[in-house]
Formats: C-alpha cells, structure tokens, sequence
C-alpha cells in the first residue's frame, strides 16, 4: 500500500512516519517546512527519518529506510500536487499538513485560508481523480468551541467556532462530506485533543512553559488558572490513526433506501480533561522547578476546558490512548533536556 502522510515534518507526522517506517507500507512524506516555529526542528526530525537533504518540488529518497521518500512543498501548489497524485497512485492519504493555532490565527487569517482550505481542496481533488482508497485528514477539538455538554461527542452540534483555525477545521469536516458523498470518497476525520510529547510544537503550553521554567522566566497562566485540556499523548495518537488506516468507511443505505456516503468522524484524545495547575505541577515535579506564575485573562479564541468522548473510536479499533500525564509529560522532558543538552539540579522545595 501507498501511502502519502502531509505535515511529515510536523510534529504528529514525523511520529507516524516514523511508527510506519518499519511496516511494508511505501510512505511519502509531504511538508513545505514552513517559518511558523523553528524550522531546525523540523529538518532535525526528517533526519530521524533517513532525510538528510532536500529541495523544493523534488523526492529525495531517506538514506536509511527503503520505505520512505520526502518532497518539500505546498499544498497549495495544484499542479505540483496533481502530478505527484499521478504519478505516485497513493492507496491513502493522510492529511496532517496544516496553519496550527489558535492564537496565531487571529493575527495572520489569510495563511490559514490558504493551507487549510485551499490546500485541503487540492488534496481532495488529488484523491477524487486518482482513486484514493481512504483519506484521513486532521479536525480539531477547536471545533467545539463554546460548547459547554461535556464530554464532547462528534454528534454534537458545532456552529459557534471561537477562532479562524476552528472554523478553517469545521470548513474541512464540510469538504470531506461533500466529496464523500459527491465522488464516493471514503473520508475518515480526527478532532485532535491537546496532543503533546516529544518533539513536539515550540508553541505549545508545555514547549513554552519548561523552556520558560528552565531559563528561569515566568509562565503566563491563562483564566487564572481555571482551564483542563484533553492531553492526549502523541504516541497515543498515532497509535489511533495506524488502526484507522485500513478501516475507511463504505456507503451505506438506510431505511428508506437513501445512500449515506463513506464518511466517518472520531475524536481522538485521552478521554479525561486535566486541570491546568495539575499538568503544570507535572512540569515542576520532572525539573525540579517551581514554576513563577503570570495569572492571567482567558485569551481571545480560547475555551475554558475540553473533554474528549471517544467511545466510537474504541468500538471501531479495539483501542484507547493508555500513556498518563504522568508518564507523558516525563517523556517530553526526559526529550526537551537530551535535545537541548541541558542538566539540571533538581531543587524543588
């Protein structure tokens, strides 16, 4: 099988390309390396994959697995998409590319038009003229928005996003249905919980906040502290998504003999939120640190808690993110301190 993952040098593509770089799926990786974050990151995990070398619109071959191949560029570049779609013949797509951010997209909306929807319009064409088995494609938690039923179940209602990049994530659940039902393209979308892990975002709380901890700076503590966040761990989540691979979705008829189209959507986290202070206090127990704390307003695009159901994905893979906060977060430090060569004299009081 064939397969393309998107996003390849980001943070949940580089960890499922590396969970299939040992199975006999031929993967292609697919990332525009773009400045949002530090971009010594992102060429630091295609070289955990083989990757050495690369240059815009061409495949580079991984110099240590068989298996994989690597192409720098956009997806909004339509035709460099429609002939890599042609000429590959991809089984499945995986669609993890993406602007991330919810704050991010409040100063810089037009970069999320563009990567979210126009990219992820080229991808669905790509798929509908090349007969793509099963497209996976990235949702998000942020979808939910000012919902306040807890937990949150994919047959809850989301019409009030909070941020552009929700709404862009909503725009694309919208666009998977429509092609699922138009061109019977068996689509699979995942609403992400709070992934998080080694590797991961520069931008993200606990990136920022044991950088910040480490370099002796206060953390900026939003709703005063009054927030809980569905971590989900990264391993976690590509655990998920490897399962669904094979599993696309088939059409179906109902009752009254109407099709339902090969459309299918899951959220992914841990199934339990976590209260901010907690996670936080995970932070200070690993450094030996006592975080120095900015209390401060909920910000714009936020939302107080999430809290992800994930029963139906369960029943469809046998399976449940198992790595605690605990062991989690103890694994991104045990990382964040090796990648960055840094040691530390535990004295937490």
């Amino acid at each position: 099988m064939k397969i393309l993952i998107t996003g390849a040098a980001g943070f949940i593509g580089f960890h499922l390309v590396k969970r299939l770089l040992d199975t006999d799926y031929e993967i292609t990786g697919l990332d525009n390396l773009n400045s949002y974050y530090d971009v010594n990151l992102k060429y630091d995990r295609l070289k955990q994959c083989g990757i050495f070398t690369w240059e815009r619109a061409r495949l580079v071959k991984s110099e240590q697995h068989l298996n994989y191949q690597f192409v720098e560029a956009d997806l909004q570049n339509h035709t460099l998409l429609t002939g890599l779609f042609q000429s590959e013949k991809f089984d499945i797509v995986v669609n993890l590319a993406a602007q991330a951010g919810v704050r991010y997209s409040i100063e810089n909306p037009h970069s999320y038009v563009e990567s979210n929807i126009t990219g992820f319009l080229n991808i669905l064409e790509g798929c509908r003229h090349n007969n793509v088995k099963h497209l996976i494609y990235a949702s998000s938690s942020s979808v939910y928005g000012t919902n306040e039923k807890m937990p949150f179940k994919t047959s809850d209602r989301v019409d009030n996003p909070v941020s552009l990049y929700a709404a862009s994530k909503k725009s694309n659940e919208l666009m998977a249905h429509t092609y699922s039902h138009l061109f019977n393209i068996p689509t699979t979308g995942l609403r992400f919980f709070t992934v998080y892990g080694p590797w991961g975002r520069p931008d993200m709380a606990l990136f920022l906040f044991t950088k910040a901890m480490i370099e002796g700076e206060k953390i900026d503590v939003f709703n005063f502290g009054e927030m809980a966040r569905d971590f989900t761990y990264v391993g976690d989540i590509v655990e998920g998504i490897y399962r669904l691979l094979p599993l696309a979705p088939k059409s179906e008829l109902n009752r009254m003999q109407d099709s339902k189209p090969p459309y299918q959507l899951f959220n992914i986290g841990y199934g339990s939120p976590v209260r901010l202070m907690d996670f936080i206090s995970e932070i200070e127990k690993n450094l030996g640190i006592k975080a120095d704390k900015n209390f401060m307003s909920i910000q714009p695009g936020d939302v107080p808690k999430t809290w992800a159901d994930v029963d139906d994905l369960f029943s469809l893979t046998d399976f449940k993110p198992k790595v605690s906060i605990k062991q989690g977060v103890k694994n991104f430090i045990e990382w964040y301190l090796d990648y960055f060569d840094i040691s530390l004299m535990k004295n937490i009081s």
